[in-house]
């Protein structure tokens, strides 16, 4: 993991040596210092736009900045992915859709001067609902819109600074169209409720973010014009590849800490130990193939498919490495700390991020016939 460290100790300086001083139960906690020290290192800027002063990292460099953290912190690598991948899908809908509105004027322009964290409320986590599908719904009002419903999980919910989101509103014909929102955390009508019960990745802050009656004014509700739907639609392809992406990085650092263990322990004979270090190097490699085609710009349908592939490669790799690096690192390593057997158990999230494989099948089958990838 040279390159990788070396990567991210250009673009973030000093944010791995800090969380490498901190032991991993205090990282994972639900009290963890790990995002606030990605915020103050510049982490929340790692992929906004220079123009708007961030630093612009590319697709490769993120990935392997995200490899890190997966490796140091699983739960800030998990929450900070869904950062990322609002950063992407806003500011791709900004340089669209948005210019003149309160989303480019006001709040954008604010997020990397002042280290915003962005929480997604969009529809992952739902079961049988698209990933970019309105969780919210937007009803009418004489001077407005009032907003109801819920995100859960919501990774960030503690520490967002802004909520983005896409929003259902009802059209006078009956039908429901698409808009997005970014709302500031502390808007009336924003709270936050206990929902994430299981340990692991407990400091991720996945927990319930609910919207009831908060009002928002035209201008703070972004509906892209119908003219304009062949864009989106290739907006929200670009924003499932960054995703499929970025999660494969952060679980392939999550990994990496188990074989990394293996290989300084000197555990198992060189041949077992070399199968779980190639095995997670190829999804590595995977992974950084992957975000090669997006830093050459080749983000089309072809691309979303090759990312879906990605992930479910990845996540067999992973899946066989850790059985393998747990049994090599033996019962001593497993019962005189929790460390393996936290990682172990945090690297299966990896299987439940949408889109599911179970969800995707006839879609890519469908692909492999000559048809276009089409995510349900």
């Amino acid at each position: 993991m040279e390159a990788d460290r070396d990567t991210c100790d250009g673009l973030l300086p000093g944010l791995r040596e800090k969380l490498a001083e901190l032991p991993l139960r205090v990282l994972e906690g639900e009290d963890s210092p790990a995002i606030e020290l990605f915020r103050s290192h510049d982490g929340s800027n790692l992929l906004v736009p220079r123009s708007y002063g961030g630093l612009d990292a590319s697709p490769l460099d993120a990935v392997r900045v995200v490899r890190v953290l997966g490796a140091l912190s699983p739960s800030l690598a998990v929450a900070t992915a869904m950062h990322h991948f609002s950063i992407g899908t806003l500011f791709g809908i900004a340089d669209t859709f948005a210019r003149g509105t309160d989303l480019d004027d006001i709040l954008l322009k604010r997020i990397a001067k002042e280290r915003l964290l962005v929480a997604s409320g969009f529809a992952e986590g739902r079961t049988g609902q698209g990933i970019l599908s309105p969780t919210m719904e937007a009803t009418p009002v004489e001077d407005g819109y009032l907003l109801n419903g819920s995100k859960k999980p919501c990774s960030l919910s503690k520490s967002m600074d802004l909520l983005t989101a896409s929003v259902g509103m009802r059209q006078p014909d009956g039908s429901v169209e698409m808009g997005f929102l970014l709302l500031p955390a502390d808007t009336p009508g924003i709270r936050v409720q206990p929902f994430w019960s299981n340990f692991a990745l407990a400091g991720a802050e996945s927990n319930e973010v609910r919207l009831t009656d908060v009002h928002v004014t035209d201008r703070q509700i972004l509906q892209p014009p119908a003219d304009l739907v062949e864009e989106l639609s290739e907006l929200q392809e670009v924003g499932l590849i960054w995703f499929q992406m970025i999660v494969c990085a952060a679980y392939t650092g999550v990994v990496s800490s188990l074989v990394e263990k293996v290989l300084e322990r000197g555990r198992g004979s060189v041949s077992d130990r070399a199968a779980v270090a190639v095995r997670v190097e190829s999804a590595a490699a995977l992974t950084e193939g992957l975000a090669r085609r997006v830093q050459d710009g080749d983000t089309g349908n072809d691309c979303l498919a090759t990312a879906l592939v990605t992930r479910f490669a990845v996540k067999d790799l992973l899946a066989d490495t850790v059985r393998d690096a747990v049994e090599l690192l033996g019962g001593m390593a497993y019962v005189s700390s929790s460390d393996v057997a936290y990682l172990a158990a945090a690297s299966h999230a990896l299987a439940f991020h949408p889109p599911s494989r179970s969800s995707t099948n006839d879609g890519l089958l469908e692909y492999y016939a000559g048809k276009p990838m089409v995510v349900a």
